[in-house]
């Protein structure tokens, strides 16, 4: 007796992309856990010190690849609190250690989900090259991270006070940012001198993201209206 079994459909790349996230994150759980209970049977101080401070590192890790999910494709995301927490992550994991203060700030702006996921991507590998090659001398490390929406479109600025090698300009991880803009139907512009190096990135809104865009906008009018009424009756009151 010959049976038929329907096929199922070919996995699209985010359920791929997905459940690769999945098994880092297993893998990292269980990384995590065996090194710790190493820690705890070790008898020697400096031995559980050092690999304490391995979990911990892997702890940072783990947070950062977490703030680094895909969001869910069939909704809009909130791309300010994705960024924020993102860059809060990517500063206790990195950017502490190398005591590289880091200033974020965001527009109220909605994406679609794999569209934030990739710039989420494209900030954490510009943050990453900041940590590598800045080099901030005598100065106090600084990088600024700022998402502004300019009409339908999204400018995202990834700044540092340091000066930077060639690697930063001729590298891979330039090379990737630029292949995550043109999937956003944008483009990257670079800048660098002894004063600092900036890294801007440019892409249009979709339609669904331009009709929240409007929506939000609308709100804030709405607000602000209300707002100057409320302090016109209070002075008329008065």
């Amino acid at each position: 007796m010959t049976k038929h079994i329907a096929p199922l459909p070919d996995p699209d790349g985010s359920l791929l992309l997905r459940e690769l996230n999945h098994r880092v994150n297993n893998e990292l759980t269980s990384t995590i856990c065996t090194i710790s209970a190493k820690a705890v049977e070790s008898d020697d101080v400096a031995v559980k010190a050092a690999l304490l401070d391995v979990v911990d590192l892997l702890h940072g890790y783990a947070d950062v690849h977490k703030a680094l999910r895909m969001p869910d494709p069939g909704h809009l995301t909130d791309a300010a609190r994705y960024l924020q927490h993102l860059c809060f992550s990517i500063t206790k994991y990195r950017l502490d250690r190398l005591s590289i203060r880091l200033l974020c700030s965001a527009d109220d702006l909605r994406l679609e989900g794999e569209r934030c996921w990739k710039l989420g991507l494209i900030v954490s590998e510009l943050l990453t090259n900041v940590a590598r090659h800045a080099r901030f001398n005598d100065r106090h490390p600084e990088a600024k991270v700022k998402l502004l929406l300019a009409g339908n479109v999204v400018r995202c600025a990834v700044s540092d006070n340091g000066s930077a090698s060639d690697l930063i300009v001729r590298g891979r991880g330039l090379t990737i940012v630029g292949e995550l803009a043109s999937s956003l139907g944008g483009r990257v512009h670079t800048s660098c001198s002894a004063e600092g190096s900036s890294v801007l990135l440019t892409f249009p809104l979709t339609d669904s993201e331009q009709r929240a865009a409007g929506a939000t906008r609308d709100r804030q009018r709405d607000l602000c209206g209300n707002s100057k009424g409320s302090a016109q009756d209070a002075i008329q009151a008065h």
